[in-house]
């Protein structure tokens, strides 16, 4: 698999062939000023027609709904990705046209998102946001042979197909990457789990989690599960956890179900550790939720907006003058996946006359060439299963803000 790496511009070119039957100083005027107009015009013509030509990336995820604090960080993560790269020239040329379709978090309207996006001219995808919805539209590009890079779908099924490629780190990874954190740190000694059995993400970070615990040597003295069905009330849970002397309680969830553990385990003057992943990220913009009982919250995520090197400052005040808040992981996962997707069409050479099925075949050798420089990974590259490699890192709710660990 061998790519060259080409500059591609943009030429205009008219040739004129104009006789003149006279001599005159008014005729030779008139002349070189038809030829003038007929160039200008030829130009403006072509010009206008080259601007037709874009690459149109499209994105889907929760707009709406009880996941949406992750999808409008992925949605404008990724505009204001597209918006430097345009200001900067394009993709060899071209200006990118970013189209994002909310899903809601339900498989079946991701793929109805998907269907609209196809019927708009979509070339590439950059998505879906959460991980069932991406299983359900990863089966569909697999069959079309379109390129796509999840920024946050953290499921094995996720990236399986080889059109696939993802930002974030996996479940499993996630899961294993956490018990050896917290082991390494000694940040606990006896450790309680909290998952939903009903949602692939959540059990596949607790089995890799548990797995893993083992071979650190960290205690699990209690596994608790919930279910889609039964993700309000958590007392039962978290009694058993704290008669189990839990000093730290992982929670693989998402945001929703853990800020009402937290609310809990107030309420019943239970103050373990909490340590989740990067689902938790989003749990400081819950409506009405005291952030002060986040306090010392960790979670493992590649991006902390504290961070002082140039590019993490210059995307986080973007990010507060455009959208009015600070970003979190998943915006920062959206951004990389933008840039991975002009370093691989760049490194492939693509245009938007290529095909779909050849942009992504090619997308899919140039993702094992490249390598980014992004908010969540220096010198982040690509396995051939889609997988990223970059090094994990966790930051702590300290002052109602992520600090890094």
């Amino acid at each position: 698999m061998k790519k060259r790496v080409l500059s591609l511009s943009l030429a205009l070119a008219m040739a004129a062939s104009l006789t003149a039957c006279g001599s005159s100083s008014s005729t030779t005027e008139t002349t070189a000023v038809a030829a003038a107009d007929a160039t200008t015009a030829a130009a403006g013509a072509s010009s206008e027609a080259s601007s037709d030509k874009v690459f149109k990336i499209g994105g889907i995820g929760p707009v709406t709904g009880a996941a949406a604090v992750y999808g409008l960080a992925v949605k404008n993560g990724a505009q204001i990705a597209v918006d430097e790269i345009n200001a900067d020239g394009g993709i060899n040329g071209y200006q990118i046209e970013f189209n994002f379709q909310d899903d809601e978090h339900d498989a079946e309207k991701s793929v109805n998102a998907y269907n609209t996006l196809k019927d708009w001219g979509m070339q590439v995808l950059m998505g879906t946001v959460t991980s069932a919805p991406c299983v359900a539209v990863a089966d569909k590009t697999n069959a079309d042979n379109m390129f796509q890079i999840t920024p946050s779908g953290s499921s094995v099924e996720c990236a399986q197909n080889p059109n696939v490629f993802r930002v974030c780190f996996s479940d499993p990874d996630q899961g294993a990457a956490s018990a050896t954190y917290i082991a390494e740190n000694k940040l606990a000694e006896k450790i309680a789990v909290i998952y939903d059995s009903s949602d692939v993400y959540s059990s596949g970070i607790y089995e890799k989690f548990a797995a893993e615990a083992a071979n650190q040597g960290l205690e699990i003295v209690d596994a608790e599960a919930f279910t889609a069905d039964s993700n309000k009330d958590f007392s039962t849970q978290l009694q058993k956890a704290k008669d189990a002397g839990a000093d730290l309680v992982f929670l693989p969830i998402y945001y929703t179900e853990a800020s009402l553990i937290l609310k809990q385990a107030d309420t019943m003057g239970y103050a373990p550790k909490f340590f989740g992943c990067d689902g938790m990220d989003g749990i400081l913009q819950v409506e009405n939720f005291d952030t002060k009982l986040a306090e010392g919250l960790m979670l493992l995520t590649p991006f902390a907006a504290d961070a002082q090197d140039e590019l993490t400052q210059k995307f986080v005040t973007s990010y507060k003058e455009n959208y009015g808040e600070t970003p979190i992981q998943f915006a920062a996962d959206a951004y990389d996946a933008i840039y991975a997707i002009k370093a691989a069409m760049e490194e492939a050479d693509i245009t938007p006359e290529t095909s779909v099925s050849d942009t992504c075949d090619k997308m899919k050798e140039a993702m094992l060439k490249i390598k980014v420089n992004g908010l969540t990974g220096e010198d982040m590259t690509w396995t051939e299963d889609g997988e990223p490699h970059k090094a994990p890192k966790a930051v702590k709710v300290v002052d109602g803000a992520y600090q890094a660990m």
